[in-house]
């Protein structure tokens, strides 16, 4: 069976997520701070009349937290009933691929990145990691508003 995947960047890193996750994807634009959340969560920001919790992808992942800048996006994701964003690099693009050519993740026993791994998938020219969204978001349990 195919998927559909967005690849985006984290640094010199290629990852993807399955397009049926994602709501959207938007100009990255400061968030707020939370008092007393996980240091990966950036903060909030208003969509629409929503406040959507922002996650430090790379923070996330056990990587050196982002410096956003214009240039970064936020990928607003949708799982186990809410929304959350995601701050990344940038976009790559949109890709499909059989279900049968993810590979699952090597197991290192350091890497904060496997467990958040549903598997690898080798393209042309790049090894992209396919995000797992459950288990990103698992602990993040920051409610939502109207």
């Amino acid at each position: 069976m195919a998927r559909q995947l967005i690849t985006f960047r984290l640094g010199e890193q290629s990852f993807g997520l399955d397009i049926m996750t994602i709501r959207e994807i938007r100009a990255w634009s400061p968030a707020t701070r939370l008092p007393h959340v996980p240091s990966y969560v950036a903060g909030v920001v208003n969509l629409r009349g929503t406040v959507l919790p922002v996650i430090d992808l790379a923070a996330r992942l056990g990587w050196e937290a982002a410096v956003p800048t214009d240039r970064h996006v936020i990928i607003v994701v949708q799982t186990g009933g809410q929304l959350r964003g995601l701050i990344v690099d940038a976009v790559s693009d949109i890709v499909t691929i059989q279900e049968d050519a993810i590979q699952p993740p090597p197991t290192t026993g350091h890497d904060a990145v496997v467990p958040h791994l549903e598997g690898l998938v080798a393209l042309e020219d790049r090894m992209v990691m396919v995000l797992d969204m459950p288990s990103l978001t698992s602990d993040v349990t920051l409610p939502e508003a109207a």
